[in-house]
């Protein structure tokens, strides 16, 4: 099981040559994964940050083929391991059965001074039964 978050590529993600200015990707993926914890568990971005955050503190992404102005970019999002505070992601984006680009990400939530603070159960069971479901 993975979440799907489907993205049409608009003028405002091209540079010049028409092509998905790299960044772009990063506001993507950060769409993805606030779609997936308002989604899958429940917990809207403007909830969760109330109390806290979840930034992202590593990632690691390969560019695989551009994007261009039209195309149906599917982001596939995928927990690969919750810990105490963190979240690691993998989140892969395809086009017509083309692989655009490939990431891992690491997420820490945060109290509102900015410390790491444990996941709330129903956060983790969330996470906890979502990864069941990819295995």
């Amino acid at each position: 099981m993975r979440f799907e978050f489907a993205q049409t590529i608009l003028f405002r993600h091209c540079d010049p040559a028409g092509i998905v200015f790299y960044p772009r990707y990063f506001e993507m993926i950060n769409d993805c994964v606030e779609a997936f914890f308002d989604t899958v568990l429940g917990l809207p971005f403007e909830k969760l940050h109330r109390a806290g955050a979840v930034p992202t503190v590593a990632i690691d992404t390969v560019f695989k083929a551009p994007s261009r102005l039209g195309d149906r970019v599917v982001l596939a999002l995928g927990c690969t391991g919750v810990g105490r505070s963190s979240l690691a992601l993998e989140i892969t984006a395809t086009c017509a059965g083309e692989t655009r680009f490939e990431t891992r990400s690491t997420l820490v939530h945060v109290d509102g001074a900015g410390k790491p603070a444990a996941w709330p159960q129903t956060v983790r069971d969330g996470l906890a039964t979502f990864q069941k479901g990819l295995r």
